[in-house]
């Protein structure tokens, strides 16, 4: 059956929990290309915060609190070395989210992925109320909208990043490009004990950019201006 917010950033499954409506708030993705920067630097320690980073702001868009985050880590032949780093960024970006690592799955697919590489996928998982789901419904002509600083650009809209960069650019600035996203959990529960009510809508800005995210949020007809 169709649930609530299909399309939005993360997905909500309505239960009742001792009489009282809530919303059980899912949301999957992946690292995307910014894994190639991970490949060129052989440098796979922060990518997995970068995961859990795509998932967990997604989650609270809506006003969910974090519950826990599964990881999905493809790869054609295993290196163990490879695969501990790739968990710590896993787990230190469970630790910022403020969620548990509840399990993942590991694939060894000899011949699928080129030698060296993998992929990154997981979901996370959160619960709210619904008298503090955030939805965008009562953005009104006049409300100011807000801007979070990012760590840098955030994944997914790699292939952009690579595409405006010539390969020698790209090696010079890759160190700095693998910076691993900010995760917004404890910047969102901060907004909302100081503002309540009155936080509107949160937009997770990822591949689309300003231009293609924030409008997921706003009621029709209703558009940012940006200064």
């Amino acid at each position: 059956r169709r649930v609530p917010n299909i399309g939005g950033f993360a997905g909500m499954f309505p239960v009742t929990i001792g009489g009282e409506k809530v919303f059980l708030v899912g949301s999957t993705d992946g690292v995307g290309t910014k894994l190639k920067l991970a490949f060129m630097l052989n440098k796979h320690d922060t990518v997995g915060i970068d995961l859990v980073a795509m998932c967990v702001n997604d989650l609270v868009t809506c006003g969910a609190t974090p519950l826990f985050f599964l990881d999905y880590y493809a790869t054609g032949k295993l290196d163990l070395t490879r695969s501990k780093r790739l968990l710590d960024g896993v787990i230190e970006g469970c630790k910022r989210g403020k969620m548990a690592l509840l399990g993942g799955e590991t694939a060894e697919m000899p011949g699928f992925y080129p030698e060296g590489e993998y992929d990154l996928a997981g979901f996370a998982v959160g619960l709210v109320r619904q008298k503090d789901l955030i939805d965008g419904s009562t953005v009104r002509a006049g409300d100011v909208l807000v801007a979070f600083p990012s760590s840098g650009l955030h994944s997914n809209g790699f292939s952009l990043v690579r595409k405006a960069f010539s390969p020698r650019e790209l090696r010079t600035f890759a160190p700095a490009l693998i910076t691993p996203t900010r995760i917004y959990v404890a910047d969102a529960e901060k907004l909302r004990k100081a503002l309540g009510d009155n936080v509107k809508a949160l937009a997770h800005i990822t591949g689309e950019g300003l231009e293609g995210n924030v409008p997921r949020v706003l009621p029709k007809g209703m558009r940012a201006v940006v200064d």
